[in-house]
């Protein structure tokens, strides 16, 4: 487990980027943290840094978006909207944890139980600056 101090939308950013060359394509990564404490900056930065293409956005209402890259496809998902297991049921998320993908969720607290043995856990906090975050990541593994 690994903490990070970010003091700017760019410094999140740029964690991301960096963060994105630990990434291989079959890879999950989770996003936990309060609205606006920096969870799509996070993955405008590993989009970067996996060279995916097109303006990465929040998905917040589309719930799923997909960019190319030149492994196959970084899948962004939101599940903040999701209120129900039936809703989730019916995204078929499960699909998306596949080795040609990527995947990048927000609001994951639905996926218990559903996610791979293997994932990455990214838990951003605000900081004591109006713009500081405080970011840990795990890599979570289950035997």
């Amino acid at each position: 487990m690994n903490t990070y101090l970010t003091r700017s939308p760019q410094d999140t950013i740029g964690l991301g980027t960096s963060f994105a060359a630990r990434l291989v394509p079959g890879d999950v990564v989770t996003l936990t943290g309060n609205l606006g404490s920096g969870k799509t900056q996070f993955v405008v930065g590993v989009c970067k840094g996996l060279h995916a293409v097109g303006h990465v956005s929040s998905p917040t209402f589309t719930l799923i978006n997909e960019y190319d890259a030149p492994f196959g496809k970084v899948v962004h998902i939101d599940l903040y909207r999701i209120a129900t297991p039936a809703e989730l049921a019916g995204l078929g998320i499960e699909e998306y944890f596949d080795p040609l993908y990527i995947c990048l969720i927000e609001w994951p607290e639905m996926l218990t139980g559903r996610l791979p043995a293997r994932y990455f856990d990214v838990r951003l906090e605000f900081g004591a600056g109006t713009d500081e975050r405080r970011i840990t990541i795990r890599e979570v593994a289950s035997a």
